[in-house]
This record gives C-alpha cells, sequence and structure tokens, in this order.
C-alpha cells in the first residue's frame, strides 16, 4: 500500500511540474560574471544539499546503509543527466525531487526525512547570494584600486570643486577620488559585515519548528561552505531569508548613489565650452550625435548613470517586496530578480572603472579655470584669523566684497589690485577695534590666492597636501589588499568545503561498492 501512494505521488508530482520544467527550459538566464557563477545555480545547490544529506545521514545511522547504493546512483545519475545540453535544470524542491523518483524509484525520498522545501531553499538562496556578493565585493575592489591608482597619479594636479553645483575650493583631484575610494571602502564594510549574516545555513530548521530527527546541522553547513547555522528554526526560514536579500539592496543602493555623484560631477563638465575633464574619445565612451557634428556625447557615462539608477530601483525593491507581508512568503526571495540587482550592481562598478580608465584630465585648463574665479576667496579669511588674528567674520566679509567688486569689475584674481584690496579692507572694519591697514603685504595677498600653495599649505588631517597623500594613499592600497585577502580567502573556503563533500560523497558510495 505505500509503495503504490508513493508511486502515485511520483507521478503526481511529474504530472505538476512538468509546465514548470518547460517553462525553465524557455527562461533566458541573465549573465553571469564568472563560469563558475554560471553553474552554481539553483540546481547545483539543491544537488549539494541531497549530496549532504545522504553522507551525513548515512554516517549517523538516520539512513539505513542498505540504500546507500540507491541514493548514491540516483543522485549521481541527476546531476550528470542535467549536464547535457538542453537538459532540466529545475530550480524547486517540488521540481527536483521528481527526478530522483525517476532515477532511483520512490525509495529515493528517505532522503527528504527532517528536511522541508523551506529550509532547503533558504539555504539554497543563502549560497547564491553570498556567491553573488563575493563577486560584487571583488568588482567593488578593482573599481576601489583603479581609483586609488588615479589617484597616485594626479596626486598633485589642481582642480576645482564643486559644491551646490557652484565652483567652491581649489583641490587635489588625487584627494578628490580617495575620498570616493573611502566611500566606497564603507561599502566593502557593508559588503562584510552583510556577508557574515548570509553566510549561514538554514538547514535542519524544516519549515519553522525544527524536526524529530536529530539532524546535524553545523555539518551540514560545514559541507556547504556557511561560516555558521541560523540558529533559531522558526528565524531560519520565516525572517532570516526575507532580511538577507534587503540587506543587499541596501548595499547596492549605496554602491549605485556613490557612483551616480561620481558620474553627474563628470558630466557637469560636458556643459562647458572648455572642459578640464572628458572622456577620451571614441570605442565605448563617446559617440558623435546623428544630427549636430560639433557633439561627442558621453556615451559611458550615460549608460552607467542609467544603470546606476536601475540598481538603486532594485534595491529600494527588495525592502519595499518585504513591507507588510506576513513571515514567510516569497515576495522578496525570488533568486533571478535579487541575482539581477546584485550583478547589475557589479556591471555599474565595472563601467565606473572603465570610466576612470577613459578620463583625459586637462590640469592646465583646470589651474586656468581657478585663476579665473574667486575658489581661493576664503584663504583670506582664513589667514588673517590665523596668522592676525581678525576674527572669521570680519576676515569673511573682507573677502566676499573684495570677490563682489572683482565680479563687478572682470577682475580676475591674480590681476585683483592691491591698493583696492587695501582700500576694501579700511572700509570693512571701519570704526572698529581692529587694525585699519591690511596687514597682508602685497606678496602676501597674492600668494594667499594662489589655488596650488593653498593646497600646498593645508595642515587637516585628511587634506591634499603632500604628506597626508601619500599617507592615504598608501593606507588606501593596504585596504585593497586586505579585502582582497578577504575575498579569496572566502572563496577558497566554499571550495574546500564543497571539494571535501565530493570527496565524502565519492567515499561513501565506494564503500557501497559503487563506482
Amino acid at each position: 500500500m505505500y509503495k503504490l501512494s508513493t508511486i502515485a505521488l511520483a507521478s503526481a508530482l511529474l504530472a505538476l511540474t512538468a509546465p514548470l520544467h518547460a517553462q525553465q527550459q524557455q527562461q533566458p538566464q541573465p549573465p553571469q560574471p564568472q563560469q563558475q557563477q554560471q553553474r552554481h545555480d539553483e540546481f547545483f545547490w539543491l544537488g549539494e544539499i541531497n549530496k549532504a544529506t545522504a553522507v551525513i545521514n548515512t554516517d549517523e545511522g538516520l539512513l539505513e546503509k542498505s540504500m546507500t547504493p540507491l541514493i548514491v546512483k540516483g543522485i549521481r545519475k541527476v546531476l550528470a543527466d542535467a549536464e547535457q545540453p538542453g537538459a532540466k535544470r529545475p530550480t524547486l524542491v517540488i521540481s527536483f525531487e521528481p527526478l530522483l523518483i525517476q532515477a532511483a524509484g520512490p525509495q529515493i525520498t528517505l532522503l527528504h526525512a527532517g528536511r522541508s522545501s523551506q529550509d532547503m531553499l533558504a539555504t539554497m538562496r543563502s549560497a547564491i547570494l553570498r556567491d553573488d556578493m563575493l563577486a560584487l565585493a571583488t568588482q567593488l575592489n578593482a573599481t576601489t584600486a583603479a581609483l586609488v591608482k588615479l589617484a597616485a597619479r594626479q596626486r598633485d594636479t589642481i582642480v576645482p570643486n564643486y559644491t551646490n553645483g557652484v565652483a567652491a575650493q581649489p583641490n587635489s583631484y588625487g584627494h578628490y577620488l580617495l575620498g570616493f575610494a573611502a566611500a566606497l571602502d564603507r561599502d566593502a564594510q557593508r559588503i562584510r559585515e552583510a556577508y557574515v549574516r548570509i553566510d549561514r545555513s538554514s538547514m535542519g530548521t524544516t519549515v519553522l519548528n525544527g524536526t524529530s530527527w536529530p539532524l546535524n546541522r553545523q555539518r551540514m553547513a560545514d559541507y556547504l561552505g556557511f561560516g555558521a547555522i541560523v540558529d533559531n528554526a522558526y528565524d531560519a526560514s520565516q525572517l532570516s531569508a526575507v532580511d538577507e536579500p534587503v540587506e543587499a539592496g541596501a548595499v547596492v543602493s549605496s554602491i549605485a548613489l556613490h557612483a551616480g555623484t561620481f558620474i553627474q560631477d563628470v558630466m557637469t563638465q560636458y556643459a562647458q565650452p572648455r572642459p578640464w575633464i572628458l572622456l577620451q574619445e571614441g570605442g565605448e565612451n563617446t559617440y558623435v550625435s546623428s544630427a549636430m557634428p560639433q557633439k561627442r556625447n558621453p556615451g559611458l557615462l550615460n549608460s552607467t548613470r542609467r544603470d546606476a539608477t536601475t540598481v538603486l530601483t532594485e534595491g529600494m525593491g527588495a525592502a519595499l517586496q518585504a513591507h507588510n507581508i506576513p513571515p514567510g512568503m516569497s515576495d522578496p526571495k525570488d533568486v533571478k530578480a535579487n541575482k539581477a540587482m546584485v550583478l547589475n550592481a557589479a556591471k555599474v562598478l565595472k563601467n565606473w572603472e572603465s570610466i576612470l580608465n577613459a578620463l583625459v584630465i586637462d590640469p592646465k585648463r583646470a589651474l586656468e579655470e581657478l585663476n579665473s574665479d574667486w575658489t581661493a576667496s576664503q584663504e583670506l579669511a582664513d589667514v588673517l584669523m590665523r596668522k592676525y588674528k581678525l576674527p572669521f567674520r570680519v576676515g569673511h566679509h573682507f573677502a566676499s566684497e573684495v570677490v563682489e567688486y572683482a565680479k563687478a569689475n572682470d577682475i580676475r584674481p591674480l590681476d585683483f589690485p592691491y591698493a583696492q584690496a587695501q582700500r576694501i579692507y579700511t572700509q570693512a572694519v571701519l570704526n572698529s577695534e581692529f587694525p585699519q591697514v591690511l596687514p597682508m603685504s602685497e606678496q602676501e595677498f597674492r600668494s594667499t590666492l594662489d589655488p596650488v600653495a593653498i593646497v600646498r599649505n593645508r595642515a587637516t588631517v585628511g587634506g591634499p597636501q603632500p604628506a597626508e597623500m601619500d599617507r592615504m594613499l598608501r593606507e588606501a592600497n593596504e585596504r585593497v589588499s586586505r579585502q582582497d585577502t578577504w575575498i579569496k580567502a572566502r572563496q577558497q573556503h566554499i571550495r574546500t568545503s564543497l571539494e571535501k563533500l565530493d570527496a565524502d560523497f565519492d567515499r561513501l558510495g565506494a564503500a557501497a561498492g559503487v563506482r
């Protein structure tokens, strides 16, 4: 009676999932950055879970050893069949299990003792998201390294920086780039912190309250390359499985925001008739307008900004899908959507790296723009306060009056008449207790307005002065190196764990006489 009902169930499962198989065959798979990622799909991890279950439960007496030949042969056949061109690679437990039944009969479902599709799918999704986050971390580190490398080359290039969309102060372009490298380092920290919470196995928790089978959850986690287990059985499939894509969404959103900010800053230069920074023309970087022959549209900037906006939408979407649903619902768990979200962020970073490699910077034009505007005017107030004890707001008022006079009379900073500066200063402090004569000599007045000297003479920790640039470049390179070591260690841990699982599964088969 049991045998007949099981066979009937198997037939029903096959009939039920046939449309699913056909649909999975037709759906195009999203492009992946690495060949390894292409094969570590849902089917792969369901196979690994079945192999680990067979080894652990046989070793620990939950499966009779007489079942070993059947189980090993059945799993091997399903996995081998899936490697054939056009073969089925089902993504659900309910569509994977019928293939096992076809290969070995209904007795192989004894593997399912103490398991549920809930804990199996939660574990599979965590494993896939874990791989994708490492792929994202790898590209993030490559983009950060490109920023640091360019910062070293542009260490002494002085350019205008902008706040509120307006030229604000002179700065080293290398210092500016290190600012973005620091922002991406925070994103790297977020990946490492999120990874710890993603790198946990839900296997052995079944639906939400465990099982009467004494499963070895830690050994299962070890075989699948996880760093830990999700401790609470209810949390494992009902809560943690929803948290993970939401946290990944927050990480990719931050990355997208940083990419968009950088791109927008470069984009503004394209509105100028004489920009100081552009993309190298041609290739994938720019294209000629179909109507206006003088235009070179920054295609790479446009497409990367668009993709960053898409990633931001996807990242926010993960949180919206998880909002206001009962525990355990599948809304935010879709592997395809979450994979696209993370790997699209990696694509944005890859294109950002291409942008960095394509930048053409004109230091002379940048310095000309600085000297044509009054981005150095704050330094007048700073020097008067630091050296001559004039209150900052008084010095700021003097500097502001100088700028207003200069703009009204179309005078550039290096050409400003010292006599006019003296006159404006006297008016600014008239009838006050402060010195009535500008205490700065003409030479000091002019050197104070020199953007190169301003950057060189900064004294703030973290500023663009040469000594601090050397320190920050060194430390940025060290962070990139440490992150690379962290990524490789996690990837190696997963590989080693899966290799051990393969070896122990082969041992199980060999002990049962299955070759």
